[in-house]
């Protein structure tokens, strides 16, 4: 008998604490907002979804907030589609590991300010297997733009990602925003924000400079000395003018992609990706100063120019590798992150034929010093594949950022 009253009081515990959270009602009943779109929370344990009920006579909303998160999961009401001045709800853990309700109010792009919980009610919070579940009643007027809102129109925010100590960090790409002005009181399904135009020639900028136009020059420099060798212009060898001129259109393209995103963002937004973008943003440019600077071919400290400028080369490329990964990561919605696979393929690509030139160099070499300085076919052949797969690579990302 005690046991079956103690399991009933855990049932009935169980049944005050967690509250089954689902799509029903979606349109019909209730504003619902989702990544993936259309997900049901209640059979999808990796859609995150947040849903609006007006209560009768406008007095409040009834909140239900779902996702798989390591340690919160957050919604907000905003006068616009960036963060900054909106009216926040964190359904997240706190120090000890138990899922709390937290209201908070943001100010620029900093951690949210935790401010007093207010007229919420009804509150049910629970994590299981990742996933933090949410619902409760809120009657407190929303304060968006810094004035508390009359309306009942706003853009919806969803964002999620883990928490130290009780505090949340930086969601990083882990957000998602209504494409418009949402009605609150209006049930509707909301659809998700498309990536800004801006943002997408940013992005298809970055990676025509550092997949096709940088690799090209870098490899014309390496590998093709020979071709052409003794006939130019201005007493250059079509080999430099070759390198001069992609190096150089990287460096325009990849300054018009970043004043292009500055210009958008209006600020700074973040995270890991724009900090490499402005390290190699400041490298290229100081790489062609350098590079003016040399002193000539004949000079018998030549070869340390030669190694600066390689080196820098280098460190150039690897950070442009890695602020692509990061910035594809923001356009890539997929279950299956293609676009990183993508990437990923892309680099592995680009590697596979620096290591063949290089092989085929250190043949030649071996066979006969001289040989190496003459034009053999070897190296137009695997320049001419490489453009074309590198070119396949290419207008595969171009096309999913533009479909994004």
């Amino acid at each position: 008998m005690r046991l079956y009253l103690l399991f009933l009081w855990v049932c009935m515990v169980r049944g005050f604490t967690e509250k089954s959270i689902s799509s029903a009602g979606c349109g019909t009943e209730k504003v619902c907002f989702s990544q993936p779109p259309d997900c049901d929370p209640a059979a999808d344990p990796s859609c995150y979804f947040m849903a609006v009920t007006a209560l009768p006579t406008a007095s409040g909303i009834s909140v239900e907030l779902q996702g798989r998160a390591e340690g919160y999961i957050s919604f907000g009401f905003s006068d616009d589609q960036r963060m900054g001045n909106d009216d926040i709800y964190i359904c997240g853990t706190d120090s000890n590991g138990t899922v709390q309700v937290q209201h908070a109010f943001s100010t620029g792009r900093s951690r949210p300010t935790i401010v007093p919980l207010g007229n919420v009610s009804d509150i049910t919070a629970s994590m299981s297997d990742g996933v933090i579940g949410c619902s409760f009643i809120s009657r407190n007027p929303i304060s968006a733009g810094g004035m508390t809102e009359q309306n009942s129109t706003y853009f919806l925010l969803y964002a999620y990602g883990s928490t130290i100590d009780g505090l949340i960090q930086f969601h990083g790409t882990n957000r998602f925003i209504s494409d418009s002005r949402v009605d609150v009181l209006n049930p509707q399904i909301v659809k998700r924000a498309h990536h800004p135009s801006a943002s997408k020639a940013h992005g298809s900028l970055m990676l025509i400079a550092w997949m096709t136009t940088s690799s090209v020059g870098m490899i014309t420099a390496r590998y093709l000395k020979a071709v052409g060798k003794g006939k130019g212009c201005s007493s250059k060898d079509v080999w430099f003018l070759a390198h001069v001129s992609l190096m150089s259109f990287t460096v325009i393209i990849t300054a018009i992609a970043f004043i292009l995103e500055f210009a958008h963002i209006k600020g700074w937004a973040g995270g890991v990706h724009p900090v490499l973008g402005c390290l190699v943003m400041i490298l290229s440019l100081i790489q062609p100063v350098a590079a003016a600077f040399r002193c000539s071919p004949q000079h018998e400290k030549r070869f340390v120019f030669n190694w600066m400028h390689g080196i820098m080369a280098l460190v150039i490329k690897v950070l442009a590798v890695a602020a692509i990964f990061t910035g594809l990561a923001l356009f890539d919605d997929s279950p299956e992150k293609w676009f990183l696979q993508v990437m990923g393929g892309f680099v592995g690509w680009e590697a596979l034929f620096f290591i063949l030139q290089e092989s085929n160099m250190w043949w030649k070499r071996k066979e006969d010093k001289e040989s190496a300085d003459e034009l053999v076919s070897t190296e137009l052949i695997l320049l001419i594949l490489f453009f074309l797969g590198n070119l396949a690579f290419l207008l595969t990302l171009l096309a999913g950022i533009g479909l994004s």
